[in-house]
């Protein structure tokens, strides 16, 4: 009787650095309408970047600090004390984040975003889209990183 023995090892395998932020939306697409982790918009982008392979270190440092410009399809967006105000000719509506984290999904014009995140708005703790137009962003700051491969 022979015993064959197979050995099965998992190793990390780096990402070159243009699939990461493809990586990173896809899966923020992939989970629309779920709850990612405990529902926390911070969680989503935990994942994300993790699924995707990327370098960072599991705080808010979630790859290089870009321009609003230079933002691309992946991007991971942190928002800190944000007023976005949103007007028409018959109405006003504002919208508040405190600390939040969002990625990047689509850039549909400079200066306008499609965005997945969660634990916003009716849809709560479960993935949703919002668009950031951020000529209506009255105070506060929002920063933009490029998720990167492991090195």
């Amino acid at each position: 009787m022979t015993l064959l023995l197979l050995f099965c090892s998992l190793q990390l395998v780096a990402q070159p650095a243009g699939d990461v932020p493809v990586l990173v939306a896809r899966y923020a697409e992939d989970h629309m309408g779920s709850k990612v982790g405990r529902g926390e918009c911070w969680d989503l982008a935990q994942a994300a970047l993790n699924a995707a392979g990327a370098q960072w270190d599991g705080a808010y440092g979630f790859g290089d600090v870009i321009d609003a410009e230079a933002a691309q399809r992946g991007d991971v967006v942190q928002f800190e004390r944000v007023l976005v105000e949103h007007r028409t000719e018959r109405s006003v509506a504002q919208e508040t984040f405190g600390p939040h984290t969002a990625i990047v999904l689509e850039v549909l014009v400079p200066g306008r975003f499609l965005l997945a995140h969660q634990n916003f708005g009716p849809e709560g703790r479960k993935v949703s889209r919002y668009e950031l137009i951020m000529a209506d962003v009255k105070r506060g700051t929002i920063t933009f990183h490029r998720p990167v491969g492991r090195r």
